[in-house]
């Protein structure tokens, strides 16, 4: 890519991205909010190892001052050493005390970050589910049963739920961008090599790759510029060009047919993203699922063998039956089949070569579907496979790839998509993914059940609303009890204010939100005090009949505050 035209020297923007994430002083703000978002989510299922608070706030008063992280907070996957610290990979019997910290968690430290704790992950990070772990099972941040997506469970949940400010994982057939997509957050796979590996449980050593999560591509490229850097004892470490082009000039790719396995909420959500980043040029990616499809239906499974057949041997009753299956597979392979898949990867990565003489990126879903861990139970393998389909050849074809939300689903799904490109475009493809305009959003005023703390709130949740703030309606509404329990906000002359909470929800899921809805109460316009008009929850006049007055109270809150009905 160097030398090509609409080039820019990423210099200046990274320092741009880096204005957000620097700190002057420390203090232990951050700290005390990760701790106190620990207390309140209790026993998640994200956490393996943490550090002592007062040992925490120690590392936190000892941090260097006015470095480009300072003050911020991390947590990385425990595959990953850090001395003082256990690395289990999810597996309490190959546990071992690290004496060096891994130089990608040291140069993160060296620049002000503060660590909080190893995270969960899928067992030797086998897997994109994020259900297989003997220490627990993350939920996604969105509730409904929905998995964290695998096998960097932990780090993406920490980020999502706003534990930590970024965190690492690793990313060998897609684990840097599952959980990412299932918790809604920004997940970056690095081109490999770019971040080192050096203190790196293997999964498959000559694709593995840290990865970075953070709540947006801004925050992320902040870490990326710290984290990188070739380190001479890393045999797979690489260097190379740090330009960017200007997203405007790109030549954006879009496959020609996809497979969403049955859900058409996540193909309107993918054709919605593809259109708002301006994707359009047909190609047919075929050969890229053909290279995904060497990963663990290839002999590629036998690399992951090989970093632990002596403990899989000695200590099979160590092991979670489904991981143990999926590395025992790599025992059917021999020497020639690991040639002849490796001579059809060459064919695949120059078809891939002559791709990017077309497009400069390609856009894809990050997972075509999403599931719960119910369904994930009921076909463990299979369904993980699907997850995959859309992920696991960048590695095999030395690609980078930023995944990034993307709005959700008619029935509150997360959707998310990802921007792929040739190694060493990482910086093109962060301001490509930064580019993406934001799903339509509307703004929803609620007054009762749908408040924050109350019993239907989680119907907002699970669909990604976010809290906008206490409103007041103009003086022209009645709040009833209707004779249901539930409260009814009726336009009325003789109407008075009544607290109301305003909350974002993507247009996409309103309708769903609607068909929970159930008569005398509707989706219409509300007035506020200060003259706008939103959408909220009204009831039919009809019914305010024989129901209890509340207005006097100012709203559902107060009314229940007041001891009324409990």
């Amino acid at each position: 890519m160097p030398g090509a035209a609409g080039e820019l020297d990423i210099s200046p923007l990274h320092d741009v991205m880096l204005v957000e994430t620097e700190r002057s002083t420390i203090d232990n703000m951050s700290v005390d909010r990760y701790l106190q978002r620990r207390q309140e989510r209790g026993d998640d299922g994200v956490w393996i190892s943490t550090v002592p608070p007062d040992e925490l706030r120690d590392s936190a008063a000892a941090a260097p001052a006015g470095r480009p992280l300072s003050g911020l907070t991390f947590a990385v996957k425990d595959n990953i050493d850090v001395a003082g610290l256990p690395t289990t990979a999810a597996c309490p019997d190959y546990e071992y005390r690290p004496e060096r910290t891994a130089p990608v968690v040291q140069r993160l430290l060296d620049a002000g970050a503060v660590l909080v704790g190893k995270t969960n992950l899928d067992q030797f990070a086998t897997g994109l589910t994020g259900a297989r772990s003997p220490y627990g099972t993350p939920e996604s941040v969105f509730g409904g049963g929905l998995i964290a997506g695998g096998s960097s469970s932990g780090s993406a949940v920490a980020v999502a739920a706003g534990l930590v400010d970024f965190a690492l994982g690793t990313d060998t057939a897609g684990s840097g961008r599952v959980p990412a997509a299932f918790n809604g957050i920004v997940g970056v796979k690095p081109t490999r090599g770019l971040l080192s590996t050096l203190g790196v449980v293997p999964a498959c050593r000559s694709l593995d790759c840290v990865s970075i999560f953070a709540p947006d591509v801004t925050a992320a490229s902040a870490v990326l510029r710290v984290a990188r850097g070739p380190e001479d004892d890393d045999p797979w470490s690489r260097v190379g060009p740090d330009t960017v082009r200007d997203p405007a000039t790109l030549r954006l790719g879009v496959p020609a047919d996809l497979d969403f396995f049955g859900d058409a909420g996540q193909e309107k959500a993918f054709a919605d993203g593809a259109g708002r980043l301006g994707a359009s040029t047909t190609v047919d990616v075929g050969p890229l699922l053909e290279a995904g499809d060497l990963l663990y239906r290839g002999p590629w499974v036998a690399e992951r063998l090989a970093g632990l057949d002596d403990f899989l041997r000695a200590r099979p009753e160590s092991v979670l039956p489904v991981t143990r299956a999926v590395l025992e597979t790599g025992r059917a392979f021999s020497a020639a089949d690991a040639f002849r898949a490796r001579h059809r990867l060459q064919e695949l990565r120059a078809w891939t070569a002559r791709l990017w003489r077309r497009i400069d990126a390609l856009v894809l879903p990050t997972v075509g579907t999403t599931y719960t861990h119910a369904e994930i139970a009921a076909d463990p393998i299979g369904r993980n496979l699907d997850l995959g389909r859309y992920t696991q050849f960048a590695n095999l074809l030395d690609l980078a790839a930023v995944t990034v939300p993307n709005g959700f689903t008619a029935d509150g799904r997360p959707a998310s998509l990802t921007v792929f490109g040739p190694a060493f475009s990482d910086g093109t493809l962060a301001l490509l993914a930064a580019a993406l305009p934001p799903p339509e959003m509307i703004t929803i005023a609620v007054v009762g059940l749908h408040l924050s703390g109350e019993p239907r709130n989680g119907e907002l949740l699970d669909r990604g609303a976010t809290l906008v703030g206490a409103a007041r309606t103009a003086p022209c509404y009645r709040l009833y009890r209707l004779p249901s329990g539930v409260p009814g906000l009726v336009r009325a002359p003789d109407g008075q204010p009544i607290e109301v909470e305003l909350w974002q929800l993507p247009a996409a899921t309103v309708g769903g939100l609607l068909a929970g809805v159930a008569a005398p109460l509707s989706l219409g316009r509300v007035q506020l005090a200060d003259g706008t008009d939103v959408t909220g929850f009204l009831c039919e006049t009809y019914a305010a009949a024989g129901a209890e007055d509340i207005t006097a109270s100012g709203g559902w809150r107060n009314h229940r505050l007041g001891g009324q009905h409990t």
